[in-house]
């Protein structure tokens, strides 16, 4: 695929990261601009008539009983905009941003929610041209529609806010003077359309999912290679036991670490010997690595359902039609990602007591604190604090968002999904444990150096050589923090992940069996 068409493709988590980081262009499809510009012909012809339509002639939230005279609509469309850009914080990184814009136009191509092509074509220009408006993370209570940060994302199209363009930010009137534009005039509807629905959480959860499952697929590696350091059995991942309890999950895990540890001479070196059963955060990791991958799976699913939603209100059928319903509200996703919130948080868990084993020397004949001359030199124990810290905190992150509800809009609107909430703590769950997942990578690099001239099999060998490619085997102390810092950069750029499948591929072997992205 080389061009995504709005309002026509299949819109998936990964298609549209390679959308907004520019791998693929995008564009608005000829069938979808004939049911958008029907839909907006219906909602002008609404805006003409008497009938009185939620948010086309009257007032928001508790002031729907209020009617709209139409020579004030377009008015109330673009102090809408402004009333409801009230985001606090720290602003959201770009990729947010532009994941909001893009999940929104494939949404309002669909043809239900009355907005001009003119509008839209705007917005794609933005996406086109790497111009990201600046939105704060704060202020959305996931229902009603994402209303703070989608108001603060269109502000620019009216001629308000800030944007970045080519990194720098900048003033609305200064991008426009730059890219010879005007402020958009907006029609009926059109400012609602923009602020009610789910992107803000669904841009978040785009993002989470993808980070995730890169998580998942690196801590099946990294376990691998906490077990051939420690010496560990590879009994407990035979597909015959997995078959008696067949959770997808887990049956893929298992597998997956059959193949890492296919071939291993450290495997092969221990294979009679007196040890009866591994302690849990080796022997489990199918079972605890599965789970999550099980949720990951769930989110995965209602995520791409949601892709390829309609999320806004009301509902524009006919000129004689239209629904005001809630499918705004964030309640479908707030759920699954506080679940996958807890099923990132275990992978840290269990990653932190394989680093523990790591040190504790006594199992794998590995030197205590993975060096060999401790006293003066302090070896990796303090990395392991780190872990714990970051393991600790996101215990505490795990709260659900979506278990409270304030309600909002003078008691209109009475239940709230906190989805918002929900989607943001994913993601800093997430920046944790590609932290607890690269010290129990550089500790596992570590143990596997004390078994040479042992190797492991062709794909744990290729990871490992990675790893000392870019950090030295330490016999004395040094800052940690840097071999952390590449640590991380090889998990979060997708290296590792990438060097064991090319291994795999390299020599015929398949580590997906099912669960692939």
């Amino acid at each position: 695929m080389t061009t995504f068409y709005f309002g026509e493709d299949l819109l998936t988590p990964t298609v549209a990261l390679q959308i907004a980081n520019g791998e693929i262009g995008c564009a608005i499809g000829e069938r979808a601009k004939v049911n958008i510009n029907l839909s907006h012909k219906n909602t002008l012809l609404i805006a003409e008539s008497e009938k009185t339509v939620y948010g086309i002639n009257t007032g928001f939230g508790p002031l729907c009983d209020s009617k709209i005279s139409k020579e004030q609509i377009k008015l109330l469309q673009e102090n809408i905009l402004k009333s409801h850009s009230v985001g606090v914080g720290p602003e959201v990184p770009e990729i947010i941003s532009r994941l909001m814009m893009i999940t929104k136009v494939h949404a309002l191509s669909m043809g239900y929610s009355g907005i001009s092509l003119a509008v839209l074509e705007r917005i794609l220009y933005f996406i086109n041209n790497q111009i990201t408006p600046i939105v704060p993370s704060q202020g959305s209570v996931g229902a009603s529609g994402d209303l703070a940060p989608l108001a603060h994302l269109f502000l620019p199209l009216i001629g308000f806010g800030e944007v970045k363009v080519a990194g720098e930010k900048l003033a609305v009137i200064a991008m426009q003077q730059l890219h010879q534009l005007t402020p958009i005039s907006l029609g009926p509807k059109e400012g609602l359309a923009l602020i009610n629905g789910t992107q803000f959480i669904l841009a978040y959860a785009v993002l989470g999912v993808s980070r995730l499952f890169n998580c998942l697929e690196a801590a099946d590696i990294i376990g691998a290679m906490s077990l051939e350091g420690l010496l560990g059995s590879v009994s407990p991942f035979k597909e015959e036991l997995h078959k008696l309890r067949p959770f997808e999950g887990s049956q893929h895990v298992a597998y997956r670490m059959t193949v890492l540890l296919r071939g291993s001479e450290m495997v092969e070196s221990h294979k009679n010997c007196g040890r009866v059963q591994d302690p849990y955060s080796l022997r489990c990791i199918p079972q605890v690595h599965g789970a999550s991958r099980n949720a990951w799976a769930h989110l995965n699913q209602l995520v791409t359902t949601e892709l390829n939603s309609v999320t806004d209100n009301p509902i524009i059928l006919s000129a004689e039609e239209s629904i005001s319903g809630g499918n705004f509200h964030g309640q479908l996703l707030a759920l699954p990602l506080d679940y996958a919130g807890l099923a990132a948080s275990e992978i840290g868990n269990i990653s932190d007591r394989r680093t523990y084993l790591l040190l504790e020397g006594k199992n794998g004949g590995l030197p205590r604190l993975l060096m060999k001359n401790t006293g003066i030199n302090s070896g990796f124990m303090i990395p392991q604090y780190t872990s714990a810290a970051l393991a600790s905190e996101n215990k505490g992150l795990c709260w659900p968002a979506s278990a409270d509800s304030i309600p909002t809009s003078l008691g209109q609107e009475d239940h709230v999904s906190m989805g918002s909430i929900s989607g943001r703590k994913l993601n800093m769950i997430l920046d944790n444990l590609e932290n607890i997942l690269a010290i129990e990578l550089i500790c596992a690099a570590q143990a596997f150096d004390y078994h040479k001239p042992l190797k492991s099999g062709p794909i744990l060998d290729q990871c490992h050589s990675l790893i000392r490619s870019q950090i030295d085997h330490a016999e004395e102390d040094r800052i940690f923090g840097h071999d952390i810092k590449i640590g991380h950069g090889l998990i979060t750029s997708g290296q590792l992940v990438k060097t064991a499948n090319l291994a795999a591929n390299d020599h015929g072997i398949s580590l997906n069996r099912s669960l692939t992205e």
